[in-house]
């Protein structure tokens, strides 16, 4: 039993994803190289991750329709999406790439049916745990986004931007305040 449909999780990952767009066309071109530390990926390349994080739900769960994934080739997959979140690529390209993924995605998310939603998937030998649904398999390319948003939240103040749902949150305030 899910707590929600494949039309409301498709919605609600519609939303992450606004909101990460806002944050790609807030942040500055020039600011797409900034590392917040060394090792670390830049602007430009968090952007490109979260645009491309998807593929691998979607390789598992469209693609090869998995029921395990013993013998499913994780470092092939992690090298070839590295590479390609590694691509030079443009503010607009970025931002382009963002809204475009995401608009497939949840197109695809839609369409599941509750009952795709509860097949079980076994993980590799020695993961916990052991078995996990699609349903939250699927969720967690939002959560993988949001946590990632959050780092560029972070380096938006870094770098001296309001984040837009901060400038939001004030304006409301502003506006309630004004009310009185």
């Amino acid at each position: 039993m899910n707590y929600y449909s494949a039309k409301e999780m498709a919605d609600s990952f519609r939303i992450v994803r606004k909101n990460t767009v806002v944050i790609a066309q807030d942040l500055p071109a020039e600011k797409y190289a900034f590392r917040a530390a060394p090792g670390t990926r830049s602007v430009g390349e968090v952007l490109a991750h979260i645009a491309l994080s998807h593929n691998l739900q979607y390789q598992i769960h469209a693609v090869e329709h998995r029921t395990t994934l013993e013998g499913f080739d994780f470092p092939l997959m992690m090298k070839r999406f590295t590479a390609e979140e590694k691509e030079p690529r443009t503010k607009d390209q970025i931002v382009d790439m963002l809204q475009s993924s995401g608009e497939k995605w949840a197109g695809w998310v839609q369409e599941l049916s509750d009952d795709f939603l509860a097949e079980q998937v076994q993980m590799p030998a020695g993961m916990m745990p052991p078995v996990k649904s699609r349903f939250e398999m699927i969720l967690s390319v939002k959560e993988h986004e949001m946590h990632h948003r959050g780092q560029l939240m972070l380096i938006e103040r870094l770098v001296g931007i309001v984040p837009h749902m901060t400038r939001e949150m004030q304006s409301r305030l502003a506006a309630a305040a004004a009310k009185r």
